[in-house]
């Protein structure tokens, strides 16, 4: 018995150790890229680097999450605007007045904004073709072979504000340290487009760049005392060797922080860093794995997982639209490089539960955290009540920004939020993180719902005014009377999961008082064929990216597949209805949240194929979500190429669904993979209640099921075979219960694996 566990483990290790093998080379190329949005992306949270050819040069793009112009949004906080004074313009059909306000300044002015940090240039004179190119994300380290026989590796430290670059087998070297052109040429026809605006709109006196013996450095002076230092220095290690370090410092007012220059002084060589380097990386990777017959699917996993590890850090910023890659194309961002709260970040860390990373999962929630003084002023202001809400855009210190004002302003956002600090306290069961932080930002959001929300005559509560993200673009058909099936579940979740918070910490009295005001909201609105509408009076009619009215389904799972045929037939009806109306206007991170959908539905076919299309059409060759459909083979009407990261760990999160549900309250192993697949595995995916799951199918069968319970507890584990029996039961009491269910009592780290068959 011991031999036949020793083995079944044996066979998971090397299976899955065999596919990071396999994928460790992320990216391959015969050239380098010529676009930054191509390029070999490296980066650690805080600061990033992209690696490709501009003209006859070498050009690496660097950039720190920390590079804003802070300026408050114009005319945003005129007196007198704020959400009772909207509501009597959407009633008056003032349309123009709102917008001149609260969306007019986000389109007309350059900033806030995210900057872009500055670049390297080498002269690549005599050095000949480019034979390969290579992002090994592995090591997170590139590498890049001339015909010469010169070499190019570059990594940027995992866990130190540094990047790397060594040059083997020079013939010859020359280097340039290149300033954003803050002083170039406006060009006025390309104002508020998506592909951002030119930089000298800032209105900044440009920096200068100052060299020395073997070092560069920038300093920029940017609005209201905020400054940044780009320092570069390299050395000459032997007669055809050069090594270097860059760093990039952000400095505010009455925040201090190292220079550039400074944090280069102590840095260590690039061999006596690497080290240390890629020990973090080791440890991310096994923090979980895959293995997939589906190789396009299994690829794009693993990249979107360095992603991940390269934009995602428990000290760092979270995840904006573009992270630490913003735009080197001597413009602003796309949409400023801001925080989109309507979507956009809260896709960001969806794979990162379930993938087993819940570290870098907390620079999200210690950001909200960070910024809760600004978030209750702004609820205070614009909505008069007490409590929190967060606005839907966002600077770095989150201040609200504006833009189109029923979703960037809308009363809901911190409700979506919310499921982000449930989120990781179910999958870490962390007591002290659900005592101090998780049950207060529940209690402080459902405080501000239950006094901005009023009973109407049937004695339903409503929201003054309600939206559905982005439906009716920005238009008085986006504003709604009653309650939209997107704030619908929303406020239902709030106080459904305060509830159950408050009962955890037998808070019994807060318990029952969010039960009651949960009674009191309606429920969803359905059409006669059991699909859920954007609203009472608006059915799905229209082609769109954003899936708002699904809410209740995923990524909130108050609608479940496992509730039985009513809710069954909720979601297939309205997942037909919603690809039977088309993708035209659909963008890339469409298809990545149907491939999650799907997934409720138990349609693994339908998964694959929405994931696979998001692989291959709605991504750069670096595997950069590009938001259009870039083969323009009609899978939407935008063909657009903006980069923001969204869809990248949506698509992630679809792939996990697929493999692990835990989500209804029990373990359910390859929920959603197409029949075809015939062997699949995956390691140390992690499930509500902080238990790590391993499990293979071999030859179209569930073979193996490993369960290790972190914290200890029960769990359910849905069985996917007839017969069992258990290879090992270290600290587990096991229980038959009908419906082919263990109920499983673990000892803190017990672990368990049942296998199909007989013993």
């Amino acid at each position: 018995m011991r031999l036949s566990l020793f083995i079944a483990l044996l066979c998971i290790s090397i299976s899955t150790l065999a596919q990071i093998s396999e994928n460790a080379i992320g990216l391959q190329f015969n050239q380098l890229p010529k676009r930054w949005d191509e390029g070999l992306p490296l980066g650690n949270g805080l600061i990033g680097e992209l690696i490709w050819q501009k003209g006859n040069r070498l050009r690496l793009s660097l950039d720190h999450a920390e590079l804003w112009d802070l300026r408050p949004m114009k005319d945003l906080h005129t007196p007198g605007f704020n959400y009772a004074w909207v509501k009597e313009q959407v009633l008056k059909d003032n349309l123009k007045a709102i917008q001149k306000i609260g969306d007019e300044p986000y389109e007309s002015e350059p900033a806030p904004s995210k900057l872009p940090g500055a670049a390297l240039e080498f002269d690549m004179t005599g050095w000949g073709d480019v034979k390969r190119a290579v992002l090994n994300i592995e090591k997170a380290e590139a590498e890049i072979e001339w015909e010469s026989g010169t070499r190019l590796t570059s990594f940027v430290h995992a866990s130190k504000p540094i990047g790397y670059f060594r040059f083997e087998n020079l013939k010859g070297f020359s280097m340039q340290l290149l300033a954003p052109e803050y002083e170039g040429e406006i060009d006025k026809n390309a104002g508020g487009s998506v592909a951002g605006d030119d930089l000298a709109r800032l209105g900044y006196k440009q920096g200068k760049v100052l060299a020395h013996r073997q070092s560069f450095v920038y300093e920029q002076e940017g609005w209201g005392g905020f400054s940044y230092q780009v320092c570069v220095q390299w050395q000459q290690v032997s007669a055809s060797v050069v090594e270097g370090q860059w760093a990039i410092s952000a400095h505010y007012p009455q925040k201090p922080k190292v220079k550039a220059v400074r944090l280069l002084s102590v840095a260590q060589p690039y061999k006596a860093s690497i080290a240390s380097h890629q020990a973090w990386w080791k440890n991310f990777w096994g923090r979980s794995s895959i293995s997939l017959p589906d190789s396009v699917l299994e690829k794009q996993w693993y990249l979107e997982q360095y992603k991940l590890g390269s934009v995602a850090r428990a000290n760092t910023p979270p995840v904006s639209l573009q992270a630490v890659w913003t735009a080197d194309n001597g413009r602003l961002p796309p949409w400023k490089g801001d925080f989109h709260h309507d979507l956009n970040t809260q896709l960001s860390y969806w794979p990162a539960y379930s993938g087993n990373h819940l570290d870098e999962a907390m620079g999200y929630l210690n950001h909200l955290d960070q910024n809760r003084a600004q978030y209750k002023k702004y609820t205070q202001w614009f909505f008069g009540t007490d409590g929190l809400n967060v606005p839907g855009v966002t600077t770095l210190t989150g201040e609200e920004m504006g833009g189109w004002i029923q979703y960037s302003l809308s009363p809901t956002v911190s409700s979506w939020l919310a499921q982000h600090y449930y989120l990781q306290w179910r999958y870490s069961m962390d007591r002290a993180f659900l005592e101090k932080r998780a049950y207060p930002w529940f209690k402080e959001v459902a405080r501000h719902l239950e006094q901005i929300t009023y009973k109407d005559a049937a004695g339903k509560r409503q929201l003054p005014l309600s939206t559905s993200p982005e439906i009716n673009e920005n238009t008085r058909g986006s504003w709604f009377s009653e309650n939209t099936n997107y704030d619908l579940a929303l406020m239902k979740y709030v106080f459904a999961k305060a509830a159950e918070l408050a009962k955890e910490l037998k808070l019994t009295a807060e318990a029952r008082h969010y039960e009651q005001i949960h009674a009191e909201f309606s429920n969803y609105y359905l059409s006669e064929n059991n699909e859920l509408k954007f609203a009472r009076n608006l059915p799905y009619n229209q082609s769109h990216r954003h899936f708002s009215h699904l809410m209740a389904i995923h990524p909130l799972s108050e609608i479940r597949w496992e509730n039985g045929a009513k809710e069954q037939a909720i979601i297939k009806n309205t997942i037909q209805l919603l690809e039977k109306t088309g993708p035209g206007l659909w963008c890339g991170y469409s298809y990545a949240w149907l491939g999650n959908l799907k997934t409720r539905a138990k349609d693994g076919e339908g998964a694959a194929r929405a994931l696979k299309d998001f692989a291959t059409a709605f991504c750069s060759v670096n595997s950069f979500h590009l938001n259009g459909d870039q083969t323009k083979s009609g899978k939407s009407t935008f063909t657009y190429r903006p980069f923001t990261l969204e869809g990248n760990f949506a698509f992630a999160a679809g792939v996990q669904e697929m493999l692990l549900h835990s989500y209804a309250g029990f373990i359910e192993v390859f929920p959603a993979i197409p029949n075809a697949w015939q062997q699949v595995s995956f390691e140390q995916l992690r499930a509500e209640g902080a238990f790590l799951v391993s499990a293979s199918k071999e030859s179209g069968q569930v073979d193996a099921i490993k369960i290790v319970a972190e914290k200890g507890g029960k769990a359910l584990l849905k069985l996917p075979f007839k017969t069992h029996y258990f290879q090992t039961r270290k600290g587990v009491a096991v229980k038959t219960l009908p419906g082919n269910m263990l109920e499983l009592t673990f000892e803190k780290g017990g672990e368990m694996v049942v296998r199909n068959g007989y013993e």
